[in-house]
């Protein structure tokens, strides 16, 4: 992955403005929700359940009571606000470059009054995930907690308009919807300062059973884990996605995330998770690992199956005692934002699918190069086309 190429910022719904700091953090004036868009219908497929860990992976997928998602993803929705900067602005900023920081009302008011011109999109990791994983064609649904505002109706927008299930209701007289504010360098690195606003109330009275009980995958957000009364509501879905003898997908997210709640991490993920996606310098601080490989070999004890992303080296999926190397697909590197979202979109759609993981880690690595191959998280090509969807 070589070169960086800056194009104009705007389109896939993005909004392009110079911060106003006698504006305040605000978002641009919203036409207000709108309905889901119409999507196609296709049959109902089986989807893929994985058996013990020392099965045959390709030849474990095998159906279960028909589910009407094929992906519910749960995490913080965010209002993203990506704008270009150079390594000396993050400097100024104290800012640690490829890194996620929690910030409150008043640094992000001085973040957003100095930052250049930015676009602004609807964002959060799995509402990423959620949003690449519907344009490559599956059926998915999204969990998360935004204000009654302009952001939060901005948010609800463009999930819906991307063909994504949004029922969550906005929160009441607290906070406001949360925003991301997102440092994009020449190499193409991502660094983000994230308000929590309105995500911090996302509870157990959140998790839409009946949803859970009828995704194939439920897809958990590590992000979340920083709100506390999130933890309790990954608990609960987990719970009753086992219960639906369905399976849960966790995503480690950010390193430092998982620094702050390591202990908390490494028990969901050893009691409750069925998939493990995380890029190498998440896996390895998980398990405060001196190495990937010592890592990879404790993903492999805790879980049935692991996809392990390693940037320009590809990525590993790990399933009992089978391991697959995927190479990266060729791609120019503009702004990583993004980039593990659509991996797990990827990998997540074609397995629901029924494909084999070679294919799987396929699909999840032409998603991630789309991604990264243009400024912003979400699509702008069609997916489908790119990896070979009927």
């Amino acid at each position: 992955m070589t070169g960086y190429h800056a194009p104009a910022p705007a389109d896939n719904g993005g909004r392009a403005r110079k911060p106003d700091p006698a504006r305040g953090f605000t978002a641009a004036p919203s036409s207000g929700p709108t309905e889901p868009m119409a999507r196609r219908a296709r049959p109902i497929r089986p989807p893929p359940r994985l058996l013990s860990r020392a099965a045959d992976i390709s030849g474990a997928l095998r159906s279960m009571t028909a589910a009407t998602f094929d992906i519910l993803g749960i995490g913080n929705a965010i209002l993203d606000v990506l704008a270009r900067a150079e390594d000396g602005f993050l400097t100024d900023q104290g800012m640690r470059k490829g890194s996620m920081a929690l910030i409150d009302t008043a640094r992000a008011e001085a973040i957003y009054a100095a930052m250049g011109p930015g676009v602004e999109s609807s964002g959060g990791s799995a509402g990423n995930t959620c949003a690449v994983a519907a344009a490559l064609g599956a059926r998915v649904g999204f969990l998360g907690k935004v204000a009654e505002d302009a952001l939060g109706e901005v948010f609800a927008h463009d999930i819906r308009a991307a063909g994504v299930t949004f029922p969550t209701a906005p929160l009441a007289g607290g906070d406001p919807t949360a925003r991301c504010l997102i440092l994009v360098t020449p190499d193409g690195q991502r660094t983000m300062n994230t308000y929590l606003g309105a995500c911090v109330a996302f509870g157990e009275a959140d998790v839409d059973e009946a949803m859970v009980a009828s995704a194939a995958v439920t897809y958990l957000e590590g992000y979340l884990f920083d709100p506390p009364a999130a933890q309790a509501a990954f608990r609960r879905a987990a719970a009753l996605a086992r219960q639906a003898g369905r399976q849960v997908a966790i995503s480690l997210s950010d390193p430092f995330c998982v620094g702050r709640h390591r202990e908390a991490f490494r028990a969901f993920v050893a009691r409750h998770t069925d998939i493990l996606f995380a890029n190498e310098d998440e896996v390895m601080s998980l398990y405060e690992a001196d190495s990937f490989e010592a890592a990879m070999e404790a993903a492999r004890r805790d879980v049935k199956l692991a996809a392990l992303t390693r940037s320009e080296r590809g990525s590993v999926i790990l399933a009992g005692d089978e391991t697959h190397h995927i190479p990266a697909a060729p791609a120019r590197v503009v702004d990583t934002t993004g980039a593990g979202d659509a991996y797990a979109a990827g990998f997540l759609a074609a397995l629901t699918r029924g494909h084999a993981l070679p294919e799987c880690g396929r699909w999840g690595s032409l998603a991630a190069a789309e991604c990264i191959g243009h400024f912003g998280a979400r699509p702008q090509s069609d997916l489908k086309a790119l990896v070979g969807a009927a």
